[in-house]
């Protein structure tokens, strides 16, 4: 949630100076003065590392932000008002950070704003492409279908995100087991037969010794390896906030086996809806190209974008880039072409993203019937090794008393 900073004057006549967090510059205005304070001036603040608020996922729901739109669109086609719609929205949406914006929202529509320009207010929780096909459907008089249109986009998002995050939810939680299974070995289990090998004077392996080495780190050292996660953590944050270092690990991700295709698909299918549902919304090219750029969230895509646009203010076509470069595949840029020949880009584009959410989906399913048996091999090798250090020793141990 952003941060302002405000002016006020309090009631002794004392001018103060202070930072307030609120969703828009309206909301903020409002907390002060029932604060009883007379404001002189309320801004925005810049995001910093110190103020910035870091976030992996848009506060609102996408799943909620669909029913919205559903709602919204129907609404609208039943012929209530838009400030109407807003208001009956705002008090039935199970969304709390919702009902906030939609509150805020309805307050600039009955000061005369445009449901765009209200939008626009709220930019982290309505992206810069959502408030774009807003403003068209408003330039239109066609708001209702840029709504379900909207619709139709966020859904087919949501069903392909779901998607991926299914196909990865395996192995994190195998992995997640496997360490926790590990450190519960190295710091309960293997310590009860230190002793015992000391008592007996056995001659331990290296296995052995490996593992006894470890389970002495992580009982008295295990700081260190917190401080090793938090530090992974916050430099992890760091590359993917910068585009130079971001497009460095968005392309090692691209490059890795297996998960590397189902992103390139994915990228590539969000690319290709989005830019057909602005096309065909009538908002111009070259911004629907620069909106593209934000929601592809992936450097090495956004990049060549980046060149379709400046070749196309050239003169030259949209696809030229595309056809050099290996994340496109040559379908892609095929389409591309022929619907820029053909002047049905917004068809093309959107017969690309039907194409690539079907690969998606079989790219996933793929990825969970591969990844479960080396994930399985992963977490036995993990515990066998534990395992089998301690039962050498145990071995020699039961020989020697035979």
């Amino acid at each position: 949630m952003p941060q302002f900073q405000y002016v006020v004057r309090m009631k002794t006549g004392k001018k103060q100076t202070g930072k307030i967090t609120a969703i828009s510059q309206r909301e903020a205005y409002e907390k002060l003065r029932e604060r009883e304070m007379r404001v002189l001036e309320v801004k925005e603040m810049p995001e910093t590392l110190l103020n910035k608020e870091i976030t992996f996922i848009n506060p609102l729901k996408l799943k909620d932000f669909v029913v919205y739109l559903r709602q919204f669109a129907t609404l609208l086609q039943a012929g209530v008002t838009v400030v109407d719609a807003t208001r009956i929205l705002a008090n039935q949406t199970e969304s709390k950070v919702l009902r906030c914006a939609l509150e805020s929202i309805e307050d600039e529509l009955k000061a005369g704003r445009a449901l765009s320009e209200a939008y626009s207010i709220h930019k982290r929780l309505f992206s810069r492409m959502f408030i774009s096909m807003v403003r068209a459907g408003e330039t239109t008089g066609q708001l209702d279908e840029a709504l379900e249109s909207m619709a139709n986009y966020y859904e087919k998002q949501l069903r392909t995100r779901q998607k991926i995050q299914s196909a990865m939810a395996y192995p994190i939680t195998v992995g997640i087991i496997a360490i926790a299974v590990v450190i519960f070995l190295l710091v309960q289990v293997v310590p009860t037969f230190v002793e015992m090998f000391k008592e007996n004077n056995i001659e331990l392996p290296w296995l052995t010794k490996m593992v006894i080495s470890a389970s002495g780190w992580m009982q008295k050292e295990w700081w260190i390896f917190f401080l090793i996660d938090v530090f992974v953590y916050l430099n992890f944050l760091l590359i993917i906030r910068k585009k130079g270092s971001k497009y460095y690990w968005d392309y090692a991700i691209l490059r890795m086996p297996l998960i590397g295709k189902l992103l390139q698909k994915s990228v590539i299918a969000r690319m290709a809806r989005t830019l057909s549902s602005l096309v065909s919304s009538a908002v111009p090219i070259l911004q629907a190209l620069t909106i593209v750029e934000d929601v592809v969230d992936n450097e090495v895509v956004a990049r060549e974008i980046r060149k379709s646009r400046t070749a196309l203010q050239n003169g030259n076509p949209l696809s030229d880039p595309l056809k050099k470069h290996w994340v496109f595949p040559p379908l892609v840029s095929s389409m591309i072409a022929i619907g820029e020949q053909t002047g049905s880009l917004d068809q093309m584009l959107a017969k690309v993203a039907d194409f690539y959410e079907a690969e998606v989906e079989i790219a996933a399913d793929r990825f969970k019937s591969l990844i479960e048996p080396v994930m399985v091999v992963f977490l036995s090798a993990a515990i066998g090794t534990i395992v089998l250090a301690i039962m050498i020793p145990l071995f020699k141990l039961y020989n020697t008393i035979q």
